[in-house]
């Protein structure tokens, strides 16, 4: 479903969109695509940011389960 709304936008903002994306672009759509690719970025980044808190909690446990497989390696 849609919602009408309103935005201010600059005029620098709306030229370069039309310059890239074309004069014929629905500036809605361009927008609305906009903004779902920053909100995936977003989630991105906090799942990013949580997995590497996590592993740098577990960082010592983690380096010593590797070291310990690795001794088991035969030499080449």
């Amino acid at each position: 479903m849609r919602t009408k709304t309103s935005v201010s936008l600059s005029k620098e903002l709306l030229t370069e969109i039309r310059r890239v994306a074309g004069p014929k672009v629905n500036r809605s759509e361009f927008l609305e695509s906009a903004g779902w690719e920053r909100v995936a970025a977003l989630k991105r980044r906090r799942r990013e940011a949580a997995d590497l808190s996590a592993l740098n909690r577990h960082s010592k446990t983690l380096n010593s389960e590797a070291s310990d497989v690795l001794e088991y390696q035969g030499d080449w």
